[in-house]
């Protein structure tokens, strides 16, 4: 299986907007060709017109800068509760509108597209007839859009399993029983975007808060991962620099034994890092991801696990 070290998008949220920018700094600055595309760059509640317009650009900047858009996913801004919601309409608006952001995500080029599962009210999760009620609904959505991305030649869709049970998916048992649900009439696989930061710490099995074990019981089901620096507090989408790597629990080289033992057949490592509108911080953006990039390249060559594709 080669590996294939990419980049998510969040990092230019209202930072890098302009489609000649931000290739250009993963091209040339980051030296990566995989890119994971948010929605947060170019929603498609915008006007169509807008959307396509704005779509066309970054199509032609990804070429020119020889970049390759394989999945799109929700962010910052998307995160909400989407095909969860309480009230029935909302939940409809949100499958309109993941429909118009898989048109555009093959528009893009993109192979799939995806978000969290969905994520409850408290009030609705503390109940438990409601919240089986709410997973149903957000299996139903899903499989909806199974058949709407099957038609419009997406390949896959994916999940990311969360880190408390308002979220879904926060131990490995949870995410297990959405899979089971998910497998049944949909045209096209539901998969992971497994993130190696996420699980529920207060999970009686240490195994839900051990990537390695997540990764050895999904398997073939992984199709990308998110990878940031994880650390006690699971605070934040670190970077891989010397400051967090010396306190951090994400290995390269062990992370990418337990894929290599793991079954899966091909899958996108994802760089998934975000720094707040602070300073210092706001300053460390591309010097931060320059360090995290050459940390996991040097580790994915050096490796000899596995032939790359970085």
């Amino acid at each position: 299986m080669p590996i294939v070290l990419g980049i998510n998008t969040g990092f230019a949220i209202n930072r890098f907007v302009e489609p000649d920018d931000w290739t250009r700094i993963v091209s040339e600055e980051l030296g990566l060709q995989v890119v994971q595309f948010t929605a947060d760059l170019l929603n498609p509640w915008y006007e169509e017109r807008i959307v396509y317009k704005q779509a066309e650009k970054i199509k032609n900047c990804c070429e020119k800068y020889n970049i390759k858009i394989t999945t799109t996913f929700t962010s910052q801004f998307t995160r909400v509760n989407h095909l969860l919601h309480p009230d029935e309409e909302i939940r409809r608006a949100w499958i309109e509108w993941f429909k118009k952001f898989f048109k555009l995500s093959v528009f893009l080029g993109a192979e799939g597209g995806g978000s969290h599962f969905g994520i409850m009210t408290v009030r609705d999760c503390n109940n438990p007839e409601i919240r089986r009620k709410r997973i149903e609904q957000g299996v139903e959505g899903w499989r909806e859009l199974s058949e709407y991305g099957a038609e419009i030649g997406m390949k896959y869709l994916i999940w990311e399993p969360m880190s408390i049970p308002r979220e879904v998916g926060e131990t490995i048992q949870e995410t297990q029983k959405i899979q089971k649900l998910c497998s049944r009439g949909f045209p096209i696989p539901m998969q992971l975007c497994f993130d190696v930061d996420h699980g529920d710490v207060s999970s009686l099995n240490p195994e839900d808060i051990n990537p390695h074990a997540w990764i050895k019981y999904f398997g073939k089901d992984i199709k990308v991962i998110h990878l940031k620096q994880s650390l006690q507090d699971k605070g934040g989408h670190y970077p891989f620099t010397q400051e967090y790597n010396c306190r951090g629990k994400i290995i390269p080289k062990e992370l990418i034994q337990t894929i290599c033992e793991s079954g899966i057949i091909d899958c996108y490592l994802i760089l998934e890092i975000s720094h707040r509108e602070r300073y210092p911080f706001e300053n460390r953006v591309l010097s931060d991801l320059k360090e995290s990039v050459k940390y996991w390249r040097d580790n994915i060559t050096s490796s000899n696990l596995l032939q790359t594709n970085v």
